[in-house]
């Protein structure tokens, strides 16, 4: 049979491996069929995913706007950050417990919080605001060495954040407290200057200008002084 198949020309030998391979055929069919509704069962999974995960996180927001027990929320942000783990609802609803423990106090457990938002997803938008909340939970812990590495680490990595100007504010606050004045009242002023009009700007320039008061004048510089030349005189021997 393959031998006469062989000897027919192209398109008939095509209809007739098609007749006498019908079985693989239809075989064939039936799987491509089935992975592309596999493929199509997966992304329409993965996109209801997201979309319940965004549902529970504003449903939680939104009890939480209209003065529900703030007590609960924090539990209630974890639960959404583990029930949806993986979406872009996760990160989010770590960062609002952070949040909500800082403001009852809880410090330590905000901290733990920001760091494994960061932790476990390093490619999240909200790892500057993270990284402030770990330095701020720190910083109201009493840890000022810890706290001033966090908010140095900032400033220098996200110049141009909205996070620059609250850590750089609480670093210099630190710096004036550790009796460093000199870099306090520099990063005063630039903060000064770069929020002009704003309440942050004119706090900040206030504290530069009581910082100036505080410093000591720097000493006027001594004249300079230059040197007499004098004329080595000659002394000519005696005669004998």
């Amino acid at each position: 049979m393959e031998q006469h198949i062989a000897e027919l020309p192209v398109m008939d030998r095509a209809l007739a491996w098609s007749v006498t391979n019908k079985k693989q055929i239809a075989w064939g069919a039936g799987l491509v069929a089935v992975v592309a509704l596999g493929t199509t069962f997966y992304f329409w999974q993965k996109e209801q995913t997201i979309v319940n995960a965004a549902k529970a996180l504003s449903a939680l927001e939104a009890q939480t706007a209209f003065g529900a027990p703030r007590a609960q929320s924090a539990d209630a942000y974890l639960k959404v950050a583990a029930d949806h783990a993986g979406t872009a609802a996760a990160p989010r609803a770590l960062l609002q417990a952070g949040l909500v423990l800082f403001s009852q106090g809880k410090y330590a457990e905000a901290q733990a919080q920001f760091e494994k938002l960061n932790r476990d997803y390093t490619e999240n938008p909200f790892r500057s605001q993270a990284l402030l909340g770990v330095a701020a939970s720190l910083d109201a812990q009493a840890k000022p060495e810890d706290a001033a590495r966090a908010y140095k680490d900032i400033v220098d990595r996200f110049p141009n954040e909205n996070v620059l100007s609250p850590a750089k504010f609480s670093l210099a606050r630190i710096y004036e407290s550790q009796g460093k004045l000199d870099q306090a009242r520099t990063l005063y002023e630039e903060l000064a200057g770069a929020n002009a009009n704003s309440s942050l700007g004119n706090e900040a320039g206030l504290k530069a200008d009581e910082l100036r008061q505080k410093m000591p004048a720097p000493k006027p510089s001594a004249p300079a002084v230059t040197p007499l030349l004098t004329t080595p005189q000659t002394v000519t021997p005696k005669k004998p």
